[in-house]
């Protein structure tokens, strides 16, 4: 059914314009991705549509880079106003713990909860004192978790995934939270291994999010095997590094596409210090989306067997 879906969806997609004739002159005249990157920093940044009157969540993700920001300075609370900015429902932290020796987790989660409402979602970490999986910390202001995996990535570098099907007021939704490789090659195997396991999933809208560390965008990005489900052109915005963002390396995906509205970077003063990286945020329409969903299902159903009648 995900893939029959995802055929659909695809055959339906158009390609979207440029915002004006120097963008597809600039792509064409400088092939390096890099220098593509620079010139679309200030284009991503924009809204597709006006999230203020088309969601009813908002998903969030960021790279807190173990709470010492660009000054240096190891301030966890401060990490925490930057959080509190972000108004999110779904948080997705990644370096939430200390890596080495006894893995301890930066972030007060008492003080995080009076300043956001955000409840630490619980983990089967190697320490007692861990915040989240291989750094992986996931939030939520509501709703409860239905299901959860946490996942060992392949590759060189030790690297982590959690899955957590979460039931909220709109109805079912699947996070996959991640903080990918450095390494290329080792990011085509996350990606892979990834998508096999939401091949064998039940069928329900997801989210891809995280720190996933690739700012190609594309054929030749190490992401590129996800666009089988997931639009991964869409809401491309620049998160690192914070003080001048060009690089587009946390990411938000959702499937299906239409279940976020926007993408945007959070650049707060505070937020350009307190980290490395900028946070970002979706803006979801997950009652819609749902809607849809059971829509597109009930027409197959229909389609395959005609005396088909919904329950």
């Amino acid at each position: 059914m995900l893939e029959q879906y995802s055929k659909t969806q695809n055959s339906k997609k158009m390609t979207r314009k440029s915002n004006n004739w120097s963008t597809k002159f600039i792509e064409n005249k400088f092939y390096n991705p890099l220098l593509s990157a620079l010139h679309k920093r200030c284009g991503y940044q924009s809204n597709t549509t006006d999230h203020q009157t088309n969601y009813d969540l908002v998903a969030a993700s960021y790279n807190v880079h173990k709470c010492v920001g660009v000054d240096k300075v190891f301030n966890p609370t401060r990490i925490v106003r930057v959080i509190a900015e972000l108004q999110a429902d779904i948080l997705a932290l990644q370096e939430v713990d200390k890596r080495f020796e006894e893995c301890i987790g930066f972030i007060d989660l008492e003080f995080l909860k009076s300043e956001t409402d955000l409840t630490l979602v619980p983990l089967n970490t190697k320490s007692p004192h861990s915040h989240g999986w291989y750094g992986n910390a996931l939030f939520l202001r509501q709703g409860y978790v239905r299901d959860i995996s946490q996942i060992n990535l392949p590759g060189i570098e030790p690297r982590g995934a959690v899955i957590a099907e979460l039931e909220m007021k709109m109805g079912a939704i699947r996070v996959i939270a991640a903080h990918f490789s450095l390494l290329r090659h080792s990011r085509n195997k996350q990606v892979k291994m990834l998508l096999t396991l939401l091949q064998k999933r039940p069928f329900m809208p997801t989210l891809i999010i995280g720190d996933l560390n690739e700012w190609r965008v594309g054929k030749r990005s190490s992401l590129h095997h996800f666009s089988l489900y997931f639009d991964t052109t869409f809401g491309v915005v620049p998160s690192f590094p914070s003080r001048f963002p060009f690089l587009a390396l946390d990411r938000i995906f959702a499937f299906p596409h239409q279940l976020i509205t926007s993408v945007e970077s959070h650049h707060s003063p505070l937020a350009r210090i307190a980290s490395d990286h900028l946070p970002i945020k979706a803006y979801l329409d997950l009652g819609s989306t749902i809607t849809s969903l059971k829509n597109e299902m009930n027409k197959e159903a229909n389609a395959l067997h005609p005396n088909f009648e919904q329950p």
